[in-house]
């Protein structure tokens, strides 16, 4: 898949806001007055912000309200109403914390949930794809949902939680990386299935369909070589896990959380780009492109 920088934005930014709106919701850390305000404030623009940039991938975003009303069989539709239902019961209860130095418990207890449920509903838009079989796993929403409380307890200052969180998010990353590897072979597809032409020999690729390309070509049919992919997870996981764990287990200090929350974020956006162009539309087979 091309990796296209409005979504790898969006899925990073938008998870790690959520991420910190849960423990926000989960009343950590037990903030009130300006410290919740500055909290809730970095905790919206980076969900609100990174919900802004996914926009901008679309052909029409001023058709984007339309989305709202396919909750029944769409998981983008499903991803915006537990976006705007967290963002606006987190919202009340952040007004309860900020002005009136009160903690409405229940009220934050469903915004955790809807914040942790925009972030599921944003990976089953990914996972829900047979087409993607590297995509299609369980493995998918494990790994956005780990990243994104992960990331949150690193935002919200809670060390014990994120060196714990950060190893278990390391570790399903490595493994959806490993799951996905052989996922497209496992899939059974291949140029007889894309092609229906099976049933009369083995088709080969003799010449592409069209001489110029085209939106599939251009959005789903993306080549990394296996050496450079090699590396950009290597640099990912240590960015995103073993280094943060690291100074994380080092006397607090608070350059060094900054160094770490910047770690991580270079990390995850790493891996998410490496999430949309290691993966392999069947659709290429159609075009000779595996």
């Amino acid at each position: 898949m091309h990796p296209a920088p409005s979504v790898i934005f969006f899925s990073t930014f938008s998870g790690l806001g959520f991420g910190l709106l849960f423990w926000l919701g989960l009343g950590i850390p037990g903030v009130t007055g300006f410290s919740a305000f500055a909290f809730f404030t970095i905790a919206y623009l980076l969900a609100v912000g990174g919900l802004i940039s996914s926009t901008f991938h679309l052909g029409h975003p001023e058709r984007a309200l339309k989305a709202f009303t396919q909750w029944r069989s769409s998981w983008l539709s499903r991803e915006g109403w537990c976006a705007v239902l967290a963002l606006v019961i987190l919202a009340v209860y952040g007004i309860g914390l900020v002005f009136f130095d009160s903690r409405w418990t229940l009220l934050g207890l469903i915004g955790a949930l809807f914040a942790l449920g925009t972030v599921f509903t944003t990976s089953m838009i990914y996972a829900q794809l047979k087409t993607v079989p590297r995509w299609n796993m369980p493995l998918t929403p494990a790994n956005f949902l780990s990243l994104s409380i992960a990331g949150g307890a690193l935002l919200a200052g809670q060390v014990t939680w994120a060196i714990g969180l950060l190893i278990v998010s390391g570790l399903i990353q490595a493994a959806t990386w490993v799951m996905g590897d052989k996922a497209f072979g496992n899939s059974g597809s291949d140029l007889a299935s894309a092609t229906q032409l099976g049933h009369i020999g083995t088709p080969r690729a003799f010449e592409p369909p069209h001489t110029g390309t085209n939106y599939l070509l251009r959005e789903f049919v993306h080549v990394i070589g296996r050496k450079h992919a090699q590396k950009l997870r290597l640099i990912a996981i240590s960015l995103m896990a073993v280094l943060p764990v690291v100074l994380l287990l080092l006397p607090f200090n608070h350059l060094l959380a900054v160094v770490a929350v910047l770690a991580h974020v270079a990390g995850v956006l790493a891996a998410r780009w490496l999430f949309f162009a290691e993966a392999e539309h069947v659709v290429g087979l159609y075009y000779g492109k595996r």
